[in-house]
């Protein structure tokens, strides 16, 4: 019988070599960022490439923007799912007051410039801020945009984390480029409590981010941000560019990709894994079986 010390020396040897070894030298190593939506996208990706003949090494749940962000210009991924404002504001740290297309070219030529990676074709995904309200507030009131809010918002209770109220696209934003100043602010930790806050009326207004599958199930109005306020947080793949030098497939794919997700087909995978419990591996693979691919 094999002593527990040495049992324990030996398991450490395969550990320590699994480590050292490269899993798959040639695969595309695709990462994404701590959430659902980046767990779903990525795995979109990873399948997507798959069926493409391309093999393909996961790593997911990699922490928050810059973690996964670092992992990318260290080469330890070769590609993941970010968001053009959050790039802008985190790593380019330029002005966020632009357009969409605007703040695309001016990411994608800081990346191709300074680090060696580039942007692929954007989704239709743009996961910004939301102001949301409910059918029947938005009916009495009249509200389709923000700028109908400003006249009303002092008749209304907003709700949101504490920091919406310090922050330039917060209550400060909001006052200053709407002319909104509400009754009362109730600060809530959780987005789900936003929510549910909205939905049983301790609530009038709140926010989120364009694609959390409670607007659609709690069929939630989002108020146009009319003169653009937020800025654009477009999905797109963030690629090395080595990685696409060496399989140019990685493009050809993942372009094609892009033009199918929008920001209610988003929702949908979004509530399909949260709300119903769903594995986003599989959540991926009945998406693309719905594309045909």
């Amino acid at each position: 019988m094999i002593s527990k010390t040495l049992a324990a020396m030996i398991a450490g040897t395969f550990v320590a070599v699994a480590a050292i070894a490269p899993a798959h030298a040639d695969a595309v190593k695709i990462g994404s960022k701590n959430f659902t939506e980046q767990f779903v996208v990525a795995e979109i990706y990873a399948q997507a490439l798959e069926k493409a003949g391309v093999e393909v090494d996961r790593h997911l749940n990699l922490g928050a923007t810059l973690v996964a962000h670092t992992a990318l210009t260290n080469g330890e991924i070769d590609l993941y799912p970010e968001y053009t404002g959050t790039a802008l504001a985190a790593v380019v740290k330029g002005d966020l007051s632009g357009s969409a297309d605007k703040i695309y070219s001016d990411v994608k030529g800081y990346y191709e410039k300074n680090l060696k990676l580039t942007l692929l074709e954007p989704t239709k995904i743009n996961n910004g801020y939301a102001i949301i309200t409910l059918p029947e507030t938005a009916e009495k009131y009249k509200l389709k945009t923000l700028s109908d809010l400003g006249p009303v918002s002092k008749d209304l209770t907003f709700g949101a984390e504490g920091g919406f109220s310090e922050r330039k696209d917060g209550l400060p934003g909001l006052k200053q480029t709407y002319g909104i100043e509400f009754k009362e602010f109730k600060i809530f930790a959780k987005l789900g409590i936003r929510y549910s806050a909205l939905t049983s009326k301790d609530l009038d207004v709140s926010y989120g981010f364009a694609t959390d599958w409670q607007i659609s199930d709690n069929k939630l109005v989002i108020l146009d941000d009319d003169k653009n306020l937020f800025p654009p947080y477009y999905l797109v793949p963030v690629v090395r560019q080595d990685a696409l030098a060496k399989n140019p497939k990685i493009a050809e794919v993942l372009n094609k990709i892009s033009p199918l997700l929008d920001n209610d087909t988003m929702r949908g995978l979004n509530a399909k894994v949260d709300r119903d419990k769903e594995e986003p591996a599989d959540v991926a693979a009945e998406f693309l079986k719905s594309q045909g691919i």
